[in-house]
């Protein structure tokens, strides 16, 4: 499906897409090279993914940058990754602010080295009048720990006598760090893995899950136009039921060429 094809019909595509951007080390790894390099055209398949996005009648996209895991991985690891966030804002944000785009980081800020979260600060600052699209890149951020912090948030209201009574659905979003984006329509993780990785896990209760058997560094615009295709194969009920048709597949893996 081409980028044209998926513009002419944005009403059956979705408006909101989430990416585990998943398989970096193993492309390196298959070509002898560090993992490093891998995570190097990780950020190159970012630019050509925000850059066709739009195209396809997509205004939102939320990418899974940086876990609260992925501390834990070897300390040359994390330096090359905190690097690259580095030099991709030193070289990308002017270009995404002329774009249109507004940079939106979610996860937690405290615990990040000083200048990265001055980096944070300076990307959405510099973007916050932008509505033409939204960036949004899941840094220092876990699904539970977001549910843990609003759980915290609700606790904090109730002790200072600002929350009485039930505590809604809508109470707990409004202290996830996603609040105020638009609903999740699609979740892709590419490398061929097929599960969540603590990511958006509130917000995936009703998003199309597709999973595609790419790892990252070489995504861009053909795989994405597969995962949008994937999804305008869908019918979406949200927990309703249609007099007639069978469920459709709540999971699909895409093949793709690596």
């Amino acid at each position: 499906m081409s980028a044209e094809t998926v513009a002419t019909a944005p009403e059956k595509g979705p408006r909101h897409v989430a990416l585990i951007m998943d398989g970096n080390g193993r492309w390196a790894e298959r070509r002898g090279l560090p993992r490093v390099v891998g995570h190097r055209e990780g950020v190159q398949a970012l630019r050509r993914t925000i850059k066709a996005a739009p195209d396809f009648g997509i205004r939102c996209l939320t990418v899974f940058g940086f876990s609260t895991e992925n501390w834990s991985r070897p300390a040359d690891e994390v330096s090359d990754l905190m690097g690259l966030v580095r030099s991709f804002v030193g070289s990308d944000l002017k270009r995404l602010e002329a774009a249109g785009v507004r940079v939106r980081v979610l996860g937690r800020r405290k615990g990040l080295p000083a200048d990265i979260a001055a980096i944070v600060d300076r990307a959405e600052a510099q973007t916050a009048h932008n509505d033409r699209f939204l960036l949004q890149v899941a840094f220092n951020y876990g699904g539970r720990a977001d549910l843990a912090d609003a759980a915290q948030r609700l606790v904090d209201l109730a002790r200072a006598g600002e929350l009485s009574g039930d505590v809604t659905e809508e109470d707990l979003g409004l202290g996830l760090s996603t609040a105020g984006s638009p609903p999740v329509d699609l979740i892709v993780r590419t490398s061929g893995e097929q599960r969540l990785s603590n990511f958006l896990l509130w917000e995936a209760a009703y998003a199309e899950l597709v999973f595609q058997d790419i790892l990252w560094p070489d995504y861009g615009a053909e795989a994405l136009g597969q995962a949008v295709a994937a999804f305008g194969s869908r019918e979406r009920r949200f927990g309703g039921r249609d007099a007639v048709g069978d469920a459709a597949p709540e999971a699909t893996t895409v093949k793709a060429a690596v």
